[in-house]
């Protein structure tokens, strides 16, 4: 019903199984975390996790410096306003046939590699995500290569084809990809057997750039990263005492995905499961942004809130045939005025509440059964929602978008209740089999021209 990932959510529940006793493994395998990995140092937040024990790694490519690094094929600098990377001139031509038109088209490419980013530890999961724009006539593609612990290098694996709208390809993930020992599922890379002590040691990201020949179209892109982590198989958490953000809540806009239900059956058949747009179009708006009528002119009139039905068809991936492919959520609010998005992990409640009290809402990933999660009155397999506050005794505000209309989305959920159902990797379904949790991932979306203040909330967090 309120479903975030099919394809995702098997091969995560294969992984957890497999992992079963990683938890000895990892820790002889971790290093001691190195703060200047780009992994969250507490910045005064977390202070009651054990972060050596829950590495996590985000890190980007955003600035002029950091596209001057990079490889350059037929790619260049942006050289005035936001940094970025163009595609200055073609490098060659390729044909690409969109699996879900089975169109062929000849395209012109160029591309750009990142440096090498070495891990201070060793992950076993990994999501890119990036920040774009796509005119018509262009698309872009993200790949992952890495090393893997023993020397040996992984293959390249498509992290995304993406373009901001639907007319020149379908924007998909990739099916099918893996080598036997890590593979993608949609938006996801994984080590297959956490078990055997296999681990990624290190990565490069490389962006393709495509227009049609002839023209000087050419997408731009802003930010490329990609969050590394080696979460321990974990059924619960340390509980985190209420902190900063205690009696604070963020006046976020509040939408219904329930309202959605049956409207425009051909992006995952409808408003039933349309949790993470509807989550992302909260967000942006809470940033002052969001579609013009103009572009809302294809929405049937009489919709209910028809920005989140914009926001539907704008995150669909047509391989996972849903719209919580979690990159794709956050290229989509990348897509307005100046804004950034990221995929992350964040430690403990803590770091939320530290960009909660600096202006920052954080949409969050869970899933649980109806009785782990007091007052959302049902269960699900996994489902986003936005924290907005915390109570003064530090229980989590939340909108929440599986509610019946858009007066009951804001909902108070137990502090305790709501952190360890987030946090968690494994988990029991209502079947009594083990199940994934999504490990504390987050979507975090701010503009560009934050104050000092939020953008060091934010690199306390491990965002930068």
């Amino acid at each position: 019903m309120r479903r975030l990932a099919g394809r995702r959510t098997i091969l995560a529940a294969v992984l957890a199984i497999a992992a079963v006793g990683a938890h000895a493994a990892q820790a002889a395998a971790t290093p001691r975390r190195d703060t200047g990995s780009g992994a969250s140092t507490g910045g005064g937040t977390s202070t009651d996790i054990d972060f050596e024990a829950t590495p996590v790694d985000y890190h980007s490519w955003t600035s002029h410096f950091d596209w001057r690094l990079g490889t350059h094929g037929g790619t260049g600098p942006v050289h005035s306003g936001r940094p970025g990377v163009l595609l200055d001139h073609p490098a060659g031509s390729t044909e690409y046939t969109d699996p879900h038109t089975r169109t062929t088209a000849t395209w012109e490419y160029a591309t750009w590699t990142s440096p090498v980013r070495s891990l201070s530890f060793g992950a076993t999961e990994l999501i890119a995500s990036w920040n774009a724009s796509t005119p018509e006539g262009t698309w872009i593609q993200a790949e992952l290569c890495g090393e893997y612990s023993d020397g040996s290098p992984t293959p390249w694996y498509v992290m995304g084809r993406w373009a901001s709208g639907d007319g020149d390809i379908k924007r998909t993930s990739v099916d099918g990809q893996g080598d036997g020992r890590s593979a993608i599922s949609t938006d996801t890379f994984a080590i297959g057997k956490p078990t055997s002590g296999l681990r990624l040691g290190s990565y490069r990201l490389k962006l393709t750039f495509f227009r049609r020949p002839g023209t000087h179209l050419t997408p731009v892109v802003w930010r490329i990263g990609a969050m590394a982590s080696a979460i321990p198989d974990r059924f619960t958490v340390p509980a985190s005492a209420p902190g900063e953000a205690s009696g604070v809540e963020l006046s976020v806009p509040r939408y219904s995905q329930e309202l959605h239900k049956g409207q425009c059956p051909e992006y995952d058949n409808g408003g039933e499961a349309w949790c993470s747009p509807t989550s992302s179009q909260m967000v942006i708006e809470y940033w002052g942004r969001g579609p013009t009528r103009a572009e809302l002119g294809w929405v049937n009139p009489s919709s209910t809130d028809p920005q989140v039905v914009q926001a539907a068809r704008y995150t669909y991936d047509y391989q996972y045939q849903g719209c919580g492919n979690w990159p794709f959520n956050a290229a989509y609010a990348a897509t307005y005025h100046d804004m950034e998005g990221v995929i992350t992990r964040l430690h403990s409640l803590r770091d939320v509440e530290h960009l909660i009290r600096h202006g920052i809402p954080v949409i969050t990933s869970q899933s649980f059964l109806a009785s782990e999660l007091h007052g959302a009155g049902y269960g699900t397999a996994g489902h986003l929602m936005c924290v907005i506050g915390f109570t003064r005794n530090g229980d989590v505000i939340a909108n929440d978008p599986a509610s019946r209309d858009d007066a009951a989305v804001r909902r108070v959920y137990k502090r305790r209740e709501f952190e360890n159902i987030w946090l968690r990797t494994k988990r029991h379904d209502a079947k009594g089999k083990v199940a994934s949790g999504s490990g504390g991932v987050v979507y975090v979306y701010w503009p560009a021209d934050v104050s000092p203040e939020q953008r060091h909330a934010l690199q306390a967090v491990g965002i930068r």
